[in-house]
């Protein structure tokens, strides 16, 4: 079976994550984390949808992990983020660590927003 090995040049993977952090790009975060293709923020989590929002038209997806297993938005969160137009896929933190990266050498506009485990 032929390997390819992923080039992760010019943008940011995420390395590894753990009990209250992630590594991206090389670096520990604590807490809540948004990572696009080339930048990270710090998140306050599901009472602070404004990051996510401003990502609306900026990206093809955004993987919404929440926490070590999927579990419904609360709904004013959820309400906001469909009003604006947030193209997200909910998911388990892990999986979406892996579907980012995945998806990220593909050239995808794709996004991050990671409630660590």
């Amino acid at each position: 079976m032929d390997l390819n090995e992923i080039n992760f040049e010019d943008v940011l993977p995420i390395d590894s994550y753990g009990p209250g952090f992630f590594r991206v790009g090389g670096v520990i975060y604590r807490g809540p984390q948004v990572i696009q293709m080339n930048d990270r923020m710090d998140w306050a989590g599901y009472d602070d949808p404004a990051p996510l929002i401003a990502l609306a038209k900026k990206t093809d997806v955004l993987f919404l992990g929440t926490g070590e297993t999927m579990a419904p938005l609360p709904r004013p969160f959820r309400d906001a983020l469909d009003a604006a137009e947030v193209p997200y896929e909910l998911m388990a933190t892990p999986m979406a660590c892996r579907t980012y990266n995945i998806m990220l050498p593909e050239g995808r506009r794709v996004a991050a927003a990671l409630l660590p485990v």
